[in-house]
């Protein structure tokens, strides 16, 4: 076993395990006897395989970003999670996740800038289940295109106003539904959070994006493993696919982007989990979290929606203090500028959380010949507003 994987008990080193309510104790157990065993079956793959192919879009494509090569003196690859249906990576997750809880009635989930919502109203509406999306009342604002697409697709969008009204909240509630119907309702969980087995199971489904990468590479380089990746987290999800084949090779530097609101300096308007967060449980694992001396959760900040989550997976905790991987901080203005700076050079408008994996770019010193994947997690059409208030774009 690797020493960055995650042991027989659920742990990445001391982050991870599996702290829940008693009522969910037999879901989460059933959950770990069974997850790896259906997913190594020759039909789930199949019939994954298939969907993800014909219904998601995969390959995305590996792009070479000429125009962000010749500024920044690398080979930089874009991973164009963008280009899968419903704009972002989470549907690899939710797709895989649904197939798995068929027998369930009943689909519960938690979204922040909404695409992981959007993505299980999408295959709940394929495959005829109830589906209900917690969603914080801020982020129901921010984010309404998304909102008004899970509501088309036949979901049924819960704002929460409690707390700052964000994606912790959310995702207390959907936990909430969660133990109030245990029997007939599976929640899925969109980043690698929450009890083991959920931080495996979801870096496993988005282990699609460096099983594809290794490949794209071979095709266009000449060679599977690249010098550098580069992806955003704020539970991690994106990431831990990027990241997935490649963390036992020491040979590929990791750099991970979280979110730093209005900087270090100012925690608490920061989302910076990694930097500023301590040892503590959330939301049924061990990570780094955002809290006061007291051990009460504090609120996190940033101008995207997705990474304002005051914990980290545990598998991102783990590389962070075994040095595997190098984090930096991305405040508000970096993030925007860099979406801006990608937009006018290559013609691609990324999500606000993709932005911030493109704000490392001139924080980090590459070899004109190093060859770079970076990805984009998602697209920028559901931060327009964000993005148009921002620029002025409407002066």
């Amino acid at each position: 076993m690797s020493k960055y994987s995650i042991d027989e008990n659920g742990f990445y080193g001391e982050f991870g395990g599996a702290y829940v309510p008693e009522i969910l104790q037999r879901n989460v157990q059933e959950l770990k006897r069974n997850y790896l065993k259906i997913m190594n079956e020759p039909g789930f793959k199949a019939e994954l395989d298939q969907l993800l192919h014909d219904y998601v879009g995969r390959p995305t494509p590996l792009y070479f970003a000429k125009r962000l090569s010749e500024k920044y003196g690398a080979k930089i690859y874009l991973k164009r999670e963008d280009l899968c249906h419903t704009g972002a990576h989470k549907l690899n997750n939710a797709l895989g996740q649904l197939l798995l809880a068929r027998r369930k009635t009943r689909i519960v989930a938690e979204t922040g800038a909404g695409q992981h919502g959007v993505g299980t109203a999408t295959v709940c509406a394929l495959m005829n289940m109830e589906c209900v999306v917690y969603m914080g009342a801020t982020d129901v604002e921010r984010q309404y295109l998304n909102v008004q697409r899970m509501r088309m697709l036949g979901a049924t969008v819960v704002p929460v106003a409690t707390g700052n009204g964000t994606l912790k909240d959310a995702t207390n509630e959907a936990i909430r539904d969660w133990c109030c119907n245990p029997e007939n309702t599976h929640y899925i969980i969109g980043s690698v959070v929450g009890p083991d087995p959920y931080p495996d199971m979801v870096a496993r489904f988005q282990s699609v994006i460096s099983a594809e990468i290794k490949k794209q590479l071979k095709e266009q380089e000449g060679r599977e493993n690249p010098d550098c990746l580069i992806a955003c987290v704020g539970g991690g999800s994106n990431a831990a696919g990027t990241f997935y084949h490649y963390i036992d090779n020491e040979d590929v530097r990791l750099v991970e982007a979280e979110a730093a609101g209005e900087g270090l300096d100012n925690p608490e308007r920061s989302a910076a989990t990694i930097h500023l967060g301590r040892r503590g449980v959330l939301h049924g694992s061990r990570s780094l979290i955002m809290m006061d001396d007291d051990g009460q959760i504090t609120e996190a900040f940033s101008i995207s929606a997705g990474l304002d989550y005051p914990g980290i997976g545990p598998m991102h905790a783990h590389l962070s203090q075994t040095k595997r991987a190098q984090v930096l901080a991305i405040t508000d203005k970096e993030a925007m500028d860099a979406a801006l700076e990608l937009t006018k050079l290559e013609g691609i408008i990324p999500a606000i959380e993709s932005a911030h994996a493109l704000a490392t770019l001139p924080k980090c010193r590459f070899g004109k010949d190093e060859v770079v994947v970076l990805t984009v997690s998602g697209r920028g059409d559901k931060d327009m507003n964000t993005y148009a208030n921002y620029f002025h774009l409407g002066e």
